[in-house]
């Protein structure tokens, strides 16, 4: 048995469970740092039983994994330097620890998702940002920091001034194949433009067969340099992806070599809202064996 801990920027929850089970799940919000570090300790305490074997935290990055340190994510001000491993140590007792949420849903998806079964499989997050978490050869790779698959930040368009912005860069990936990237281009949330493209508005459909041309280009980048068997591709995608696919599958199969093509699966992610509580229970689980 095992606790859960999913630290977001505006909600948190703790749960115990295993696998794909969760037998009990606290939610409340994120405010300041010693408020919800508070709150999480009050929460994992009320979960604790001697049954619990480890505790697995996952946290929007940068953060130092190895050393189980959270260092001032931009979506948790105030959050700098948090050893929050140590303190779960210590109050609890059990093993405690630390991976970017991205890497924590590859984990997810990879043991009881979309890419079980798989040696080696990408998982792209396609949410607010745009991350990857990167299993391969049967096991999660974050790095020599714990900063690989940071595929949002690669550069995909020149820095013009009328380029999308993604991780504070002009051109960045993130500015097009995210929720964030999508706004801008004018039109609506991602959510607003998939009930428009779902009721035939061509101007949304329009702007996701382009959000498909971008995604195919960073898909290319992957399976040319990673040659995964499964690409696994998170909210947005999973929501919207009859609009999505065509364009990005067209576009990846023209620009990425052949041979990888044909040997990648492109799949939805497969966990739905259950996600973030099972990639905290999979952080637990993969560090304490």
């Amino acid at each position: 048995m095992y606790i859960g801990i999913d630290i977001g920027g505006t909600k948190c929850a703790v749960v115990r469970g295993r696998g794909r089970n969760i037998e009990k799940k606290l939610r409340f919000e994120t405010t300041s740092p010693d408020e919800t570090l508070g709150r999480i300790m009050d929460a994992a305490g009320e979960l604790m039983t001697k049954e619990v074997e480890a505790i697995g935290v996952s946290c929007g990055g940068p953060l130092d994994s190895k050393k189980g340190i959270i260092q001032s994510p931009p979506n948790l001000p105030g959050w700098d330097e948090i050893h929050i491993t140590d303190m779960l140590k210590e109050k609890f007792g059990v093993g405690a620890y630390l991976c970017n949420d991205a890497d924590a849903c590859a984990l997810a998806e990879w043991r009881y998702g979309a890419g079980e079964g798989t040696r080696s499989m990408i998982f792209l997050t396609f949410g607010t940002g745009l991350g990857a978490g990167l299993i391969l050869d049967g096991r999660l790779y974050s790095g020599v920091c714990g900063m690989a698959g940071e595929i949002g930040h690669v550069s995909l368009y020149e820095p013009t001034p009328d380029a999308h912005i993604g991780y504070n860069k002009l051109g960045a990936v993130e500015g097009y194949c995210s929720g964030g990237g999508i706004a801008q281009y004018g039109k609506g949330s991602a959510r607003e433009l998939g009930i428009r493209a779902e009721s035939g508005d061509p101007e949304a459909i329009a702007v996701y067969r382009r959000v498909g041309e971008d995604l195919g280009k960073t898909a290319a980048i992957l399976v040319d340099i990673l040659n995964p068997e499964a690409i696994v591709i998170g909210s947005i995608y999973a929501r919207s992806r009859e609009f999505i696919e065509p364009s990005m599958l067209e576009t990846l199969e023209r620009l990425a070599l052949p041979q990888s093509v044909r040997a990648c699966r492109i799949l939805p992610a497969a966990l739905g809202e259950s996600i973030g509580d099972i990639a905290a229970l999979s952080v637990a689980e993969i560090g304490n064996n």
